[in-house]
């Protein structure tokens, strides 16, 4: 692997030996990349300060030993996101966002979009411009549609039927099926989750248009709260298994 640089942000590091340790980055040019830090715990100079969860910075990577982990040989740091690492309810949002990335997208695919998403999350989460629970279900619902998993919720999953031709206010989602399903498909279907209308184009919106303007959309207390259960139980659903940050964050929810 020649050396190359490539802008980053660090979604996860573990210790390796005395002195080492793996960093998992998402970076812009080679989506999801393991490194190693040589003596990066000694080190007062070439890392001090700069590779903490969660801050984007400028690498500087070439090839290991043999078949090793490419090393990290420079870190420039280019925004820490302190206000998210000093705030656990920031934290717990972030952390979550990191470890979809970090389950769902494998290793060395170039993703420019979804870092770009990532990216823009952090910021405002960093920045306290924009609520957190907002900002959450933006993440998931652009985060599902470029990994590939994105929810049906333009069309009844089964017939069909066009959402501006439902004619239920609330309408039954199906995880199994992947989305919506109209009144006549989810008769006698077993489903405690549903969605209202409004809530769904909300939900749609979100998905396309300007990043910045989406992440201002305003969700009513209802409509925040259907959004948020039903794109967790998605994720869970569709991932095969609940986060372990998503746990946490639930729990800082209930005690809120």
């Amino acid at each position: 692997m020649p050396v190359f640089s490539t802008p980053a942000i660090l979604l996860r590091r573990l210790d390796y030996g005395d002195f080492d340790v793996i960093i998992t980055f998402f970076t812009l040019k080679r989506g999801k990349l393991s490194l190693i830090a040589k003596s990066a715990k000694k080190s007062t100079k070439r890392f001090a300060g700069v590779l903490e969860l969660f801050s984007e910075v400028q690498i500087l990577a070439g090839a290991g030993r043999g078949k090793g982990l490419p090393v990290l040989q420079e870190a420039v740091l280019k925004q820490p996101f302190s206000a998210i690492r000093a705030d656990f309810r920031k934290t717990a949002y972030a952390s979550y966002w990191s470890e979809l990335i970090h389950n769902w997208i494998e290793d060395n695919f170039k993703q420019v979009a979804l870092y770009h998403l990532f990216e823009h999350v952090l910021y405002e989460l960093d920045s306290g411009k924009t609520v957190p629970s907002g900002l959450n279900i933006l993440f998931q619902m652009r985060f599902l549609t470029l990994s590939g998993h994105r929810p049906n919720l333009s069309h009844c999953s089964l017939c069909r039927l066009e959402l501006e031709n439902i004619k239920n206010d609330n309408i039954t989602v199906n995880l199994q099926r992947g989305g919506i399903i109209c009144g006549k498909c989810s008769s006698g279907a077993a489903s405690r989750m549903s969605l209202a209308k409004g809530t769904i184009k909300q939900l749609l919106w979100a998905e396309s248009g300007n990043l910045a303007k989406a992440a201002r959309i305003k969700f009513t207390h209802s409509a925040l709260d259907e959004s948020t259960e039903f794109l967790e139980e998605f994720v869970c659903y569709h991932l095969g298994k609940q986060p372990r940050s998503l746990k946490f964050l639930r729990q800082i929810r209930k005690d809120s």
